[in-house]
């Protein structure tokens, strides 16, 4: 009996040491919460700015563009950067550029919204890297 409780003994020692010695199963960390979503608020008009007025003003931004790439495409030309039939195809398309500002206008009696803006800037974006520098 003594023998047997001496096994005993020596196997629960061996497993406590064993418990020790053996590596523990790695601690999963729990990733951080996503971070809220931004909080988008609409820009408030000026206290003294008309949102008719603030349409306006988009619409003379985008045609003063329209205008300052003519020119430069006509200054382009003139110093044989490309050939007049090049030239022309470039005002034609900024003379569609032109025809959808004026159609937008007329939805929004005289005026641009923000959103078309933004629209026909992306396509002078792309006219301007047609004309270059």
């Amino acid at each position: 009996m003594q023998r047997s409780i001496r096994v005993l003994v020596c196997c629960a020692l061996m497993s406590a040491l064993a418990a020790c010695v053996a590596p523990r199963p790695p601690h999963r960390r729990v990733p951080p919460p996503p971070p809220p979503p931004p909080v988008v608020r609409p820009v408030p008009n000026p206290p003294n700015v008309v949102p008719h007025e603030a349409d306006m003003a988009r619409y003379a931004q985008v045609e003063e563009r329209i205008d300052s790439l003519h020119r430069r495409i006509d200054e382009r030309v003139n110093q044989g950067y490309y050939p007049r039939p090049a030239g022309g195809s470039l005002h034609h398309r900024l003379d569609v550029i032109h025809q959808e500002l004026h159609d937008m206008a007329d939805q929004h009696e005289g005026g641009l919204s923000a959103d078309e803006q933004r629209v026909l800037n992306q396509e002078l974006d792309g006219a301007t890297r047609a004309i270059g520098n």
